[in-house]
């Protein structure tokens, strides 16, 4: 409902009076407290519906490991065939968006909350809509003559600019902080009243149960307001509902006029330091690589770096979000704007981000694009209740790679990175998680073996990036890897234009149990038509078998003369495993492949035994 023009002590009044009793009607539909999965990762749910958070929490968030979930501004907003919609809010008390209703909303906080997950709003209070009309819920506005309801044209900041050159000096935080972002009528919220209505819609939220907020444009209002209302919310809550304290993390952009430590009381900060810094060393750009990370964000214990990272414990870093992955400014999950998803940067630098210890991971998962100004897809997440991933959604926080890193995260909480080792080319690092985890990144074009130094105690793990243990617990879905009694394992890592995923992860709460993990699996082929200088070699989807590598693969013995007589040999493998292989023709150079093929298609398939062996008669190479 749009206000008629009162008096700002009535409106005031009138403003309280109804948060207040939404705020206690709401308290009766609130979730109760449940066990939450640790807050080490959330992922950010840009524009997906109420009903379909609700869904992924139940589904997937909850049971994988996510310690929350961050949605959409739950606010009213401007209705705009445009993702920035719901970046122009109209007004904070009738909480009907885009996304959905009030109840739809609090049955969704609910439902996460049952799963395990945290639901964190996304908070846009630094500016209004502008032009005029009828907003989500109904209400309506004009910004010409700054008429929105429950604010009036005092409520904010003369019409001026922000001028490019204001984000360089100190001299320029006033425009910064007083002036209209991207020309939205800029609220004033170093005022009082302006400050309630902030409160007021922060304190609602929270009676429904949300467990956080993100601060949206956080940097074009002052630090003590944020401070002062913040103050005023945790008066009324100084916990959420589920008996925590409220999270909060600001988008405040390291320019060279903001102040980033006066907003640390407030809350964390997003460190675009890192969505840069990982854009730069996967794309091998400003002379950046994987091997500079150290050096641009500091070590374990002493952060910081070239670049001047914040201390972690004030840092919520992320690869992308809605914004960067529109201007340029990381790493782009969407293929139609760049190659940094057929080329497996973006997959690996969310495996780093989530292997390593610095500050708390965020995921994101949007939709495809073409027009960077295109609005969310009409089509729901799901069909007939089944998730139609890298349709028009991505979901890339079901990627398996990243949604298994998650369980990796949350059990290295608090390791320190250690065993930092680069390989030749400076685009091949590996480090450990103390005795917890490992990983290797492989963002070169040539397979990395070598022997690592895990840190792991001895024992057979499921490589995370490729499966998970099996319903057993005695094999794995994907490869796995052998650590030996020294913390040491022998491990390749296929390159990045393999077809494979070129990354090994292990930790301690994949490792495979019992006496029954490996299979003696005994491998024949013949008629290879084989010339002096080739050998045969089983190269496939597990280390055993050179996880596709074919320098690296199983070598079979020749089982008499002549150039079409049998090979065979006998290795161990995963138990109880999906293995994918082929036969190579291999001179210690030059690999020839069965059907002329690598891992594109044609592969050879089996499930290793859960114990003792078997054996692979396979007939003739295929050519």
């Amino acid at each position: 409902m749009h206000l008629l023009p009162l008096s700002r002590r009535l409106n005031h009044a009138l403003t309280a009076t109804a948060s207040a009793a939404a705020m206690t009607a709401l308290m009766g539909f609130a979730s109760p407290a449940h066990a939450l999965n640790p807050n080490s990762t959330s992922v950010q749910m840009f524009q997906w519906g109420w009903n379909d958070v609700a869904t992924e929490c139940t589904q997937w968030l909850g049971p994988k490991g996510f310690g929350g979930v961050q949605i959409s501004p739950p606010g009213a907003s401007k209705n705009a065939n445009g993702w920035w919609g719901v970046y122009q809010p109209v007004n904070y008390v009738n909480l009907t968006s885009r996304m959905g209703t009030r109840a739809q909303l609090q049955s969704m906080i609910n439902a996460c909350h049952a799963a395990g997950v945290r639901v964190y709003a996304d908070i846009v209070v630094n500016q209004m809509a502008d032009g005029s009309g009828t907003a989500t819920d109904g209400s309506t506005w004009n910004a010409a003559t700054l008429t929105y309801p429950y604010f009036s044209a005092s409520d904010f900041h003369a019409n001026c600019n922000i001028n490019d050159a204001d984000y360089n000096s100190p001299a320029g935080r006033s425009n910064v902080q007083n002036c209209r972002l991207g020309g939205l009528p800029d609220l004033a919220t170093e005022s009082a009243y302006v400050q309630g209505q902030i409160a007021n819609y922060l304190k609602a939220l929270l009676a429904m149960g949300v467990d956080g907020f993100r601060i949206d444009a956080a940097k074009h209002m002052p630090a003590t307001a944020w401070t002062s209302i913040m103050n005023t919310v945790k008066a009324a809550y100084p916990k959420t509902l589920q008996g925590e304290p409220i999270w909060v993390t600001q988008e405040i952009i390291n320019d060279g006029e903001v102040d980033r430590p006066a907003y640390f009381p407030v809350g964390t900060l997003n460190e675009f330091q890192f969505t840069s810094a990982m854009r730069d060393v996967f794309r091998n750009a400003n002379g950046l690589n994987l091997a500079s990370i150290p050096t641009v964000m500091g070590t374990w214990g002493n952060w910081g770096g070239t670049w001047g990272f914040i201390q972690p414990q004030n840092a919520t870093v992320f690869i992308t979000n809605w914004d960067t992955e529109r201007n340029g400014g990381s790493l782009n999950i969407n293929n139609q704007l760049s190659n940094d998803g057929a080329n497996q940067r973006y997959t690996l630098a969310n495996i780093f981000m989530l292997a390593q210890g610095y500050g708390e991971a965020q995921l994101y998962s949007g939709y495809k694009f073409s027009d960077t100004n295109a609005d969310r897809p009409t089509a729901s997440p799901y069909s007939g209740g089944t998730p139609q991933i890298n349709v028009n959604w991505d979901f890339a926080h079901r990627w398996t790679p990243l949604a298994n890193m998650v369980a990796f995260r949350n059990a290295a909480i608090g390791q320190a990175q250690q065993n930092w080792t680069v390989g030749n080319n400076g685009n091949q690092v590996a480090f450990s998680r103390g005795s917890v985890g490992f990983v290797a990144l492989n963002n070169s074009g040539s397979a990395w073996t070598r022997s690592f130094a895990t840190g792991l105690p001895a024992g057979t793990y499921c490589n995370v990036i490729n499966g998970t243990k099996n319903a057993a617990g005695t094999g794995c879905t994907g490869d796995s890897v052998t650590v030996d009694a020294s913390g040491n394992a022998n491990v390749t890592v296929p390159a990045n234009n393999s077809g494979g995923n070129p990354a090994v992860a292990i930790y301690t709460g994949q490792k495979v149990s019992g006496t029954a993990s490996t299979c003696s699996v005994t491998f024949t082929i013949a008629n290879a038509n084989t010339t002096v200088g080739q050998n045969l070699r089983v190269v496939g989807s597990v280390s055993g078998l050179g996880s596709w590598a074919p320098a690296s693969g199983f070598a079979l013995t020749i089982q008499g003369s002549g150039a079409n007589v049998p090979w065979s040999g006998t290795v161990s493998l995963p138990a109880g495993t999906a293995i994918q292989y082929k036969y190579v023709k291999w001179n210690g150079s030059t690999a020839v492949w069965e059907s002329n093929q690598t891992t594109t298609s044609g592969n050879r398939e089996f499930t290793s035994c859960a114990s003792g062996s078997q054996s692979r008669s396979d007939g003739n190479f295929k050519f």
